[in-house]
């Protein structure tokens, strides 16, 4: 285990409190983006924030702060650097927030999301920055901090960072709600479709021979659609539709939009055709027209667990006690940006459970597990 004391831990707590109660869902991430800009500049680091905000639809940058390492002889901005990685934003919110202690953890008394993603792990950032900032312990590598924004709508912040301002060659992200211990070795390539079925509109009651039901169309289209757990790394949702006027009206219009999540190429090639043909067919079926559009929100990846980046995460867990696994996740981070831009990043479990749920909590032990990972794997890549 770490050597964290007592004072550093209830620093953590209070932080990680402080971060909860301040609003933050994307778009509107100006006033927590300035709370972290106060708290380490009164630390001396200084904090850079870059011009995204209109492009990645938030209300502020993406903030990167430096702390210098010292070298291996001793000289400030030795030869290596680390980045560690964290989003500002949280969903929207349903309730009031009170964070609480309880049970061992963090929860929020009210009837809705606490924010522990990913504020748990933005407060184990803040933390790591004042206790590297002390006397003594200036770490020999140069330590990187993002905070990114927008990430919870598609990743928006990272997609608009400019990773040449890194220095880093290895990166980290807290951001996998699971249990501490978890390597996150794939992630899926999402993408978005979004689709409007034209018919014709008429009386429901007088003439509905004249019209075509652009809702009958839709749901023959979304019956033929892939949908759910298609297999171990491949899924598939409808998740909004909308269409009509009124009960007296044969439906002109009806919209759809659906997303499709898939770590291999040839699978998720596969069934977006399957989609965008069940779409084509319901359209066609019914007489009607179809307007489609597919996006990629994000592109997946594949790491092999003998990447340097894998490998130093899984000595840093066993350094504090905790015996590493790999897995495929459903879900993105900004790791799948950073390795698009060519950066050797990887992301870890921060222990959240029940993300973006009401009941939404953060054990008290995986919110310091966050921060003694943080500071082993400066020490593993200082070693």
């Amino acid at each position: 285990m770490s050597d964290l004391d007592a004072q550093a831990r209830e620093r953590l707590h209070r932080t990680f409190e402080q971060l909860c109660r301040i609003p933050s869902e994307t778009g509107a991430e100006r006033v927590i983006a300035d709370w972290v800009i106060d708290e380490l500049t009164a630390l001396g680091i200084e904090v850079q924030e870059d011009d995204c905000a209109a492009a990645a639809g938030a209300q502020a940058g993406n903030l990167l702060a430096r702390i210098p390492g010292r070298g291996a002889d001793g000289v400030e901005g030795g030869p290596q650097a680390l980045l560690l990685c964290a989003h500002l934003d949280t969903v929207p919110l349903t309730a009031l927030l009170e964070p609480v202690r309880r049970d061992g953890g963090w929860e929020n008394a009210a009837d809705g999301i606490l924010g522990a993603d990913n504020k748990a792990a933005v407060a184990a950032m803040l933390e790591l920055a004042r206790l590297l900032s002390e006397d003594g312990r200036q770490p020999t590598v140069t330590l990187e901090l993002l905070f990114t924004v927008a990430e919870e709508t598609g990743l928006n912040g990272s997609k608009h960072f400019d990773l040449g301002r890194i220095q880093s060659s290895l990166g980290f992200a807290f951001d996998h709600a699971s249990p501490l211990g978890e390597i996150i070795v794939a992630s899926p390539t999402h993408v978005r479709i979004d689709a409007e079925l034209r018919g014709r509109a008429a009386h429901a009651g007088l003439a509905p021979e004249l019209g075509v039901n652009a809702i009958v169309a839709a749901a023959a289209a979304i019956t033929a659609m892939p949908q759910g757990r298609l297999d171990d790394e491949t899924t598939a949702n409808i998740g909004l539709i909308s269409g009509g006027s009124a009960t007296n009206v044969v439906a002109e219009r009806c919209r759809l939009s659906a997303e499709l999540r898939a770590v291999e190429a040839e699978q998720l090639d596969r069934y977006l055709t399957a989609a965008i043909d069940a779409l084509q067919d319901g359209a066609d079926s019914a007489g009607c027209d179809l307007d489609l559009s597919v996006a990629r929100l994000f592109e997946g990846y594949r790491a092999d667990p003998e990447e340097p980046a894998v490998k130093l995460a899984a000595r840093a867990l066993r350094r504090i006690g905790y015996e590493p696994s790999y897995r495929s996740s459903g879900g993105g981070s900004d790791v799948n940006n950073l390795r698009l831009g060519g950066l050797a990043a990887v992301n870890l479990a921060n222990g959240t459970e029940h993300a973006h749920e009401p009941t939404e909590r953060v054990s008290f032990a995986a919110l310091e597990g966050n921060l003694e990972l943080m500071l082993a794997l400066v020490q593993e890549v200082s070693a």
